[in-house]
């Protein structure tokens, strides 16, 4: 495992996760819980496909467990692509 596959960098790319939400706004309280964190610049929602995708945009290097364990805590799953 890379630095790049354990971790969102930051940068203008994120990293994009799929999501088992599908209501817009279980995905509105994923967004919200994720901007809590420090370093998380913005969250972009896809709701026009399904599964469910997100797009996280950092300022500094957040772990994808971090993400993970974030959106958990709102009771779904965050997987990343």
């Amino acid at each position: 495992m890379s630095l790049l596959s354990k971790n969102v960098i930051p940068g203008n790319h994120g990293r994009i996760f799929g999501t088992n939400a599908k209501e817009d706004q279980d995905l509105l309280e994923i967004k919200n819980k994720l901007l809590e964190l420090d370093g998380i610049k913005d969250v972009v929602l896809d709701t026009a496909i399904f599964p469910r995708e997100f797009t996280v945009y950092t300022t500094k290097i957040i772990s994808i467990d971090t993400i993970e364990k974030r959106v958990k805590s709102v009771g779904f799953h965050a997987i990343p692509k």
